[in-house]
Formats: C-alpha cells, structure tokens, sequence
C-alpha cells in the first residue's frame, strides 16, 4: 500500500501534464543552450580602471585560447594576467586578468571566460571585436546571461527578480530586500508550500485510489484539510502584506499638504536636498503637484508637492488645490504641515478639520493611509514658551530654516516609512511585485474551491491549480510572454 502511496507522490508532485515551454528568445536569439556563445561587455560604460567582459557557452575556451594564444586555458577559478591579441591580426590589445569557468560550475551553467582589461573605450572595444571575430560567437542580449543561468537551473524565477531589483536598488531598504530574494528565501518559502500541497494531494488521490479497499490508515482526509487550513492561514497574511513588498520596491507616495505658506515647499526641498520647489513669502505659489523620487531614512519614496488648500482666487489655483486634494486620495503617507506661529487661522483650522482629523480618526474603508502632523517655523515661536497646540492631535515640531527638530522627524518618517513598507531585514519575505500576489491570490482561491468541492476528484483538480500557481511564481510553467517582460529589465551583460 505505501509503494502504491508514493507513487501518487511522485505523480503530484509532477503535477499535470503541460506544454513544454518554449525558450525562444523573444528577440528571435538563439534559446540558452542552443549551441551559441554569447558575449558583452558586463561593467558599466564610459572611462573606468577596469572593464569585465565575459563570455558564455561551448566556445568560451576557444574564444580565451583564441585572445592569449599560444597559452593554455587557465586553472579553472584562477585569476591569471594574460596578454591579449587580436586573433587576426595578432596585434597586442591589453595585459588583462582573465578567469576561466568551466560549466556547470560558473553563473549561467555554461562554459564561460571572463576578461578585466583596463576601461579605456579604445581597449574595450578592441577586444569586443577580436571576440566578435571568433567562430561560434554572438554578442550578448539584454538579460541573456542571467535567462541562461535561469534555463539551466542556477537560478529561479523569484532570485532573478531579486537579482534585477538589486541591479536597481536606490536605497538601502531596496538593497537588503532584493538580496534577500535573491538569497532564495522567497523561492524557499513558496516550494515549501508546494510540497504542503503535494502531501495533501498525494492523500486525496491514495484515498480516491485505496479508500474502498480500507487499505489505509484513518485520518488521511483529515490530515489534508488540515495542512489546507494552514496553508491558507499562511497564504492570507501575506497577501495582506503584499502592498508593502511593492512599495519597497516601486517607492511609497508621500504627498506633502496644508494651507498656504505653512512650509510644505521648505520641507519639500529640505528632504530632497535639492531646489525642488520654489520658495517665496507670497501664498499660492506652488500650484500644480510638483513630484521627486527621494530616498527618505533608507527607503524610496516618490514625494509630492502640493499647492495650498484653500478656497483659489483664480481658475489655476483652484485647479492646482483640486489635483492636491486627489493626490491626498492617493497617498501612502501624508506629511500635513501648518505655520506653528499661526494655529489660529482660518486656513489653518480647516485643514485641521477636513484632512488632519479625519485621518486621525480613520477612514471607513481600512485604507493604509497614514499622517505625520509637522508644526513648521517652530524657530518664530518664543524660545522656552509652552506647546502652542496643546489641543492637537500627535505632532513634531519643526524649523525647516533652522534645522531644529530634524533628527526627530526623520525618526518618525523612517518609522511610517518601515510601517508602509516593511522591515526587509527581518521577518518573512515580502512580494514584491503584482506577478507574486496574483499567483498567491489565485492559490488561495483554489484551495477555496478545494473545500467546497463535494467529489474528491473536483478536490484533488484544485490542488493541482493550487500548486501550479505557486510553482509558476518561482518559474515552472512559465510562458514565453512573462519571461521576456521580466528578463528585459536587465541591461547587456547581465
């Protein structure tokens, strides 16, 4: 009975049967491992000390014996300085280390041979041609290394975003997600519940197969409903935790709003350290929302400028107060600022009373939107005197001219910040992007279908869909359109 019992094992886990992939290259390239020997230029461009160049595929080591002929291939994975020459010419090109990776120890899977020469553009594109003149060998496609390494197994789907993102990392929140998803942790955690689903599946078709025969142990259903329960346990809290991994990664929206002259350009251009704004002692002078990505305490945010809520004398500003009020709609984080030295006003106090509050008190759909309360031009306020707002609701105190309560405020804005987009050195790994949620989201609706079903064939079909869809987040049953999306992110020589 149990040889019977891992059989079906292994058949879940194989899952049904699906049309091969293709592995076309959308561009019309050769698919990895066709045979072609791609190779780039894989440092930045532009003058540098050193330029990498690396190559993949069969003809990797003829393509190193070909630049420092009449010399051997090097130890594999030992840097050796090498002379290298135009194979036709034979004309010297650079002294240069090169390193030798033989497959399927090496990034792609494949041979591959990597070149530093010194970065000046006449070397660099020197020895770019004298590969190009090697038989077998191609110059490089955005991405085709890392698709190559993906094809051959190096990596999953969910590490080659990961790779992508830290290639793109701005922040220092942005650098230890992406590192972290390029360590496996996600891919970890989705196979882990997708050997979850495969335990249960294998119990449901053992029971469908061997439950008429009383040929196994009691509880086998149960035993499946319960790993089902907990997989959706699990499943539910992180995709109410998806919007966060986005906005690590994408950036939250930080839209700055109050009144007319209370400071929101100052702190605008204060965050940004640059002159995003313009600045002036006259109200209304910002009048469209001004936007600038910012790396605010570690982590990304797109920060907007917002023209002063009041009622508009004149069509441009009431248009300019109408977009501020949409972009408070939209906003991740509201940063309301008010003159400290003028609480009193009547602009002060309708914003206190339209957006402040309310915010305070939170809205009746759940929304995530969160609000720090600034008092700017604290510097005009009498030294040592009293809280002039005894009555509001939380807030910092601020000069924006002075620089006076800036430590304090950063603190509390890195803390909304790591709120909204999670703390990626600790915890469980975040989705990062629409790709995971979708995938998560649709599992969990077929598990959901799972217990509503009342024939146990309908129940083991949707385990099956459940487990494709976690399978497909770290690459298996991908198709050929969301590879070229995800690879084309990625530049020559990566």
């Amino acid at each position: 009975m149990w040889r019977g019992l891992w059989t079906l094992v292994a058949r879940a886990a194989r899952g049904p049967r699906s049309p091969r992939p293709c592995t076309r290259q959308g561009s019309g390239a050769p698919a990895p491992g066709s045979g072609a020997t791609i190779f780039a230029l894989s440092s930045g461009q532009g003058r540098c000390g050193i330029a990498v160049i690396r190559t993949s595929g069969p003809a990797s080591g003829q393509a190193l014996r070909s630049l420092t002929a009449p010399r051997d291939l090097p130890p594999a994975r030992k840097a050796c300085l090498r002379l290298l020459s135009d194979p036709r010419s034979e004309e010297p090109l650079d002294h240069a280390l090169v390193l030798w990776f033989p497959g399927p120890q090496s990034f792609t899977g494949e041979d591959c041979a990597e070149f530093y020469v010194h970065g000046g553009p006449a070397v660099v594109s020197g020895v770019l041609q004298a590969l190009g003149s090697v038989p077998g060998l191609r110059p490089a496609e955005a991405g085709e290394f890392t698709r190559r390494a993906f094809a051959h197994g190096k990596l999953s789907l969910t590490e080659v975003e990961g790779l992508a993102d830290l290639i793109h990392a701005e922040t220092e929140a942005q650098r230890r997600q992406a590192l972290r998803q390029l360590d496996g942790e996600l891919s970890h955690l989705c196979r882990g519940w997708a050997e979850t689903l495969t335990k249960a599946l294998a119990h449901v078709e053992a029971y469908i197969d061997f439950g008429e025969d009383d040929n196994l142990e009691e509880g086998v259903l149960d035993q499946a409903d319960s790993e089902v329960r907990e997989l959706e346990v699990a499943l539910g809290a992180h995709l109410r935790d998806a919007r966060r991994g986005q906005r690590l990664r994408s950036g939250a929206h930080v839209v700055v709003a109050g009144p007319p002259n209370a400071g929101k350009s100052s702190l605008v251009n204060l965050l940004s350290r640059k002159p995003v704004s313009i600045v002036s002692p006259e109200p209304g002078t910002t009048r469209d929302v001004l936007e600038t990505p910012v790396d605010l305490a570690g982590f990304p945010a797109l920060l907007s400028d917002t023209a002063g809520l009041r009622e508009g004398v004149g069509p441009v500003e009431q248009e300019g107060v109408r977009r501020a009020q949409k972009r408070l709609e939209q906003a991740d984080l509201i940063l309301a600022v008010l003159d400290a030295s003028d609480l009193a006003s009547a602009s002060s106090c309708n914003f206190l009373d339209t957006v402040v509050i309310p915010a305070g008190a939170g809205s009746p759909n759940g929304s995530s939107q969160r609000l720090l309360l600034v008092l700017n031009k604290s510097d005009l306020l009498p030294a040592g005197g009293p809280d002039p707002s005894p009555d509001l609701p939380p807030h910092l105190l601020l000069s924006c001219l002075t620089g006076k309560g800036l430590d304090g405020f950063l603190e509390a804005l890195r803390k909304e910040l790591a709120a909204l987009c999670g703390d990626p050195s600790t915890g469980p790994p975040l989705l990062t992007r629409a790709r995971h949620q979708h995938h998560l989201q649709g599992c969990l609706d077929a598990l959901g279908h799972y217990k509503q079903a009342k024939d146990l064939a309908l129940a083991a079909e949707a385990l099956r869909v459940a487990r494709g869809h976690l399978t497909r987040i770290t690459g298996g049953g991908g198709t050929e359109e969301i590879l070229d999306i995800i690879f084309r992110d990625f530049c020559v020589g990566k």
